[in-house]
């Protein structure tokens, strides 16, 4: 009895021996997917979790709601457009020689933003429509030409209120234009300048 216990542990201790040798390595890959399957291991890893939960918060992460992107694209042109209301706030100013005061800057500026994100949050929503693109075409046209028009013919006080705002909404529109739309109305614009026989000398 005691040698027969003897024999087993032996022979344990020489599988264990023979099994610490080989690893997996050993074992060609086709006989591991075997074991895997026959284990039934990747069954009981996809019953423990929903199925394609992984990938959702993968992509979830990334993934970008329809509002943020619409307030991601109107901040990426109201915020240029803002600059160019304050810019043309500036630049006539300085065209009748006069420096802009802080004050004279914030009041354009405050009430002059919140609609500029307005606007443009709008009307960039519905930009490829048929009827959008028409309506920037007419606003365009007329920006153009009241810009014009103030230049050659408006007074100081006229021209130092109104210029900024119009000279904005016309260089918005005609972004926001198709090509042949925004070459058309620029067409319309110089048409109107040449009939007329204002000059565009600043």
């Amino acid at each position: 009895m005691g040698k027969n216990r003897k024999d087993v542990r032996a022979r344990q201790q020489a599988a264990a021996a023979a099994a610490s040798k080989t690893t997996a390595m050993d074992i060609p890959e086709e006989e591991q997917w075997r074991i895997i399957k026959e284990t039934g291991i990747l069954k009981q890893m996809s019953s423990t979790t929903p199925k394609g939960q992984a990938e959702e918060d993968e992509e979830g992460d990334y993934e970008i709601s329809p509002l943020a992107d619409e307030i991601f694209r109107a901040l990426y042109l109201a915020i240029p457009m803002s600059f160019m209301l304050l810019l043309m706030e500036i630049l006539v100013h300085y065209q009748y020689g006069r420096k802009p005061s802080y004050d004279a800057l914030r009041d354009r500026m405050l009430p002059g933003v919140p609609i500029i994100l307005v606007f443009v949050f709008y009307t960039n929503r519905y930009k490829a429509d048929r009827r959008m693109q028409i309506a920037f075409f007419w606003l365009s046209s007329f920006c153009g030409t009241r810009m014009i028009w103030l230049l050659n013919r408006g007074n100081w006080l006229t021209v130092m209120q109104q210029s900024p705002p119009i000279a904005t909404a016309w260089i918005y529109c005609v972004i926001q234009l198709d090509l042949g739309p925004a070459v058309l109305s620029l067409i319309v614009a110089a048409t109107y300048t040449y009939y007329k026989g204002f000059k565009l000398t600043l």
